[in-house]
C-alpha cells in the first residue's frame, strides 16, 4: 500500500513537472517578417530622428539581433526592450548585449509584438512590413502615452502622416508622435 502511494505521488510529480516545462516553452506563431538587419547608419539615424536620450525607454518590436536596443543603450544612454517572436533572435540579442556591456540597461523578450505590453515605451522602433505596421497601428494608439515617438524604417503607416521623414541613402525613415487622440484620417 505504501509503495502504491509513493508511486502515485511520483507519477503526479512527473506530470506536474512536464506540464510546467511545456507551459514555459510556449510555442509562438511564425514571424510576420523575415530577419533583415538594419545598417549601423540607419539604426543611428532612427534613434537621432526620435531624439532618443537618457531617460527614454526604447522598445524595438521585431528586434532581430538586438542592434537597435543595444545602440540606444550604449550611445544614447537609454534603456531598451527588444521584443521578437523568434527565440533564436532573442538568444542572439542577449549574447550581443553581453558583448556590448549593456545587459544592465536592456531586456529582450520572446513575445508576439501584437500581444506584448509596450505601455512603458517612450520610443517604439519598427522595421516590419507596411501591412504589419497597419495592423499594429491601433495597438500603438491604444497603449502608448501621448508624446511617445514611433519610428519606422522603410515602411510608413498608410494615411497616418509622419511628423518627419528622412532617408539614409535610399532607405526612408519615418517619425510619428502619439497624440492624445487618434490622428484624423482625413488629413
Amino acid at each position: 500500500m505504501r509503495c502504491a502511494k509513493k508511486l502515485c505521488l511520483l507519477c503526479l510529480l512527473i506530470t506536474l513537472h512536464a506540464s510546467l516545462t511545456l507551459a514555459q516553452e510556449k510555442k509562438l506563431r511564425t514571424p510576420d517578417v523575415p530577419f533583415e538587419p538594419s545598417s549601423r547608419e540607419v539604426v543611428e539615424q532612427m534613434l537621432k530622428l526620435a531624439n532618443v536620450h537618457k531617460g527614454d525607454v526604447v522598445y524595438d518590436l521585431g528586434c532581430g539581433d538586438g542592434r537597435l536596443v543595444i545602440t540606444a543603450a550604449k550611445q544614447f544612454e537609454a534603456r531598451g526592450v527588444g521584443i521578437d517572436i523568434d527565440p533564436e533572435r532573442i538568444k542572439e540579442s542577449l549574447e550581443n548585449a553581453r558583448k556590448a556591456g549593456v545587459m544592465d540597461r536592456v531586456t529582450f523578450r520572446n513575445e508576439d509584438l501584437f500581444e506584448a505590453d509596450i505601455k512603458e515605451a517612450t520610443v517604439v522602433t519598427l522595421f516590419l512590413f507596411q501591412s504589419v505596421n497597419l495592423k499594429l497601428r491601433p495597438k500603438l494608439w491604444r497603449e502608448l502615452k501621448p508624446g511617445t515617438r514611433v519610428v519606422s524604417q522603410t515602411w510608413n503607416m498608410g494615411d497616418w502622416k509622419p511628423d518627419k521623414e528622412v532617408a539614409v541613402g535610399d532607405v526612408p525613415i519615418y517619425l510619428w508622435t502619439i497624440q492624445a487622440k487618434e490622428p484624423s484620417r482625413a488629413r
